[in-house]
């Protein structure tokens, strides 16, 4: 018999999962089936949302909550029009992480902070981790151009020292991996 091992991380104490492993929110993709698979799995499962109204991503919260008691996140679009109805969704839900297509105001991370919203912006540039550090993020998520290139074309074994050396919050690495020896 096989038990799994846990290391704890910073990852792993804010968020409360079990592995300092994230599955990001993909459009398309990251709906409640895989988001719930990867958290009752120990992972950081994330809900994408870029893709659904409103009532389709409370939808989605419920189906993921009916699937899992583990924490859980949802991927914002920062810029998108309703984003404070949709954070207001995931403090009414009590969802665990709220992640960020691009950078929220500090009035938005402030207000998930209030409620326990652990705050993790995807970035692409270390003054931009800077940035939403001095704001309030909880953490990083720096997204090399192999990561999607959402947030510019800096390859991530580029990105992740400079950013490592410019924040002291922790700092999830996305792109570029694609076996152990490189992750």
């Amino acid at each position: 018999m096989s038990t799994a091992q846990t290391f704890r991380t910073p990852l792993t104490e804010l968020t409360g999962v079990d592995h300092p492993i994230v599955q990001t929110g993909m459009g398309w993709v990251a709906g409640p089936r895989l988001v719930s698979a990867t958290a009752n799995a120990g992972a950081l499962g994330i809900l994408a949302s870029a893709t659904m109204t409103l009532d389709e991503l409370e939808k989605a919260i419920v189906e993921v909550k009916g699937r899992t008691d583990k924490p859980f996140g949802v991927n914002l679009r920062a810029d998108a029009s309703d984003a404070p109805d949709r954070c207001r969704l995931l403090i009414d839900h009590g969802v665990k992480v709220a992640s960020f297509a691009l950078a929220p105001k500090p009035e938005l991370i402030s207000t998930l902070k209030e409620h326990d919203i652990v705050v993790m912006p995807s970035i692409g540039a270390a003054k931009h981790a800077k940035k939403v550090a001095a704001w309030g993020a909880d953490m990083v998520m720096i997204q090399g151009g192999e990561g999607g290139g959402h947030t510019g074309a800096v390859p991530t074994t580029l990105l992740l020292p400079s950013v490592l050396d410019a924040v002291d919050i922790p700092v999830v690495a996305a792109g570029g991996f694609f076996d152990g020896r490189g992750l």
